[in-house]
């Protein structure tokens, strides 16, 4: 797994071993990545079931003014660090040795872009998905992956699926900002 493009493009990202942690297929990154190119420099980006860190430091690498990683798997924090150290973006991130449903109680922080990749048989990504949205500001963007077994809302907060890309059993929902919503 390397980083497509930007600051650190080419650098290796280390995986955890094991089956434990499912790492976004290559193909799925680059799809995702072509989709939201225009949507991520200067951006506050949150990683959450961050992993290997692998879709918040590509976000880093191209351009995001900042990134919160957060599992909490010890190794993946471990990992996350190393590559972030590796790709020579730490200065520009946080990592959090927490689960995403805790630390979406803490008040204050708000992003731009999300990304949201929990373990596909957790059903944890609808509750995160409601309790995210708010967090996110206006013009933001949402992104789940998740296996074909799984249908999401069309609407979420302030928040509209786009598109939905299918690659295999595996579905990528891209979430944008609806204004018309908060009138509702």
């Amino acid at each position: 797994m390397r980083v497509i493009t930007g600051l650190a493009r080419g650098r290796r990202l280390e995986t955890l071993p094991g089956d434990n942690t499912r790492p976004t297929g290559e193909k799925v990154k680059e799809s995702l990545f072509s989709a939201i190119q225009f949507d991520i420099e200067g951006r506050r980006v949150l990683d959450l079931f961050a992993g290997s860190g692998q879709l918040g430091i590509e976000a880093l690498s191209r351009g995001a003014s900042g990134c919160v990683f957060v599992d909490k798997n010890t190794e993946a924090v471990k990992i996350i660090k190393q590559n972030l150290q590796h790709t020579d973006l730490m200065e520009k991130a946080q990592v959090l040795g927490t689960d995403a449903l805790s630390y979406l109680t803490r008040p204050g922080d708000r992003f731009d872009l999300v990304f949201l990749d929990p373990p596909y048989a957790s059903e944890l990504l609808i509750p995160v998905l409601n309790k995210v949205a708010p967090l996110v500001n206006d013009g933001g963007i949402l992104v789940c992956e998740t296996d074909d077994t799984v249908t999401l809302p069309e609407q979420v907060d302030r928040f509209a699926v786009a598109r939905t890309y299918r690659f295999g059993h595996t579905y990528v929902w891209l979430y944008r900002y609806d204004p018309k919503e908060e009138s509702l």
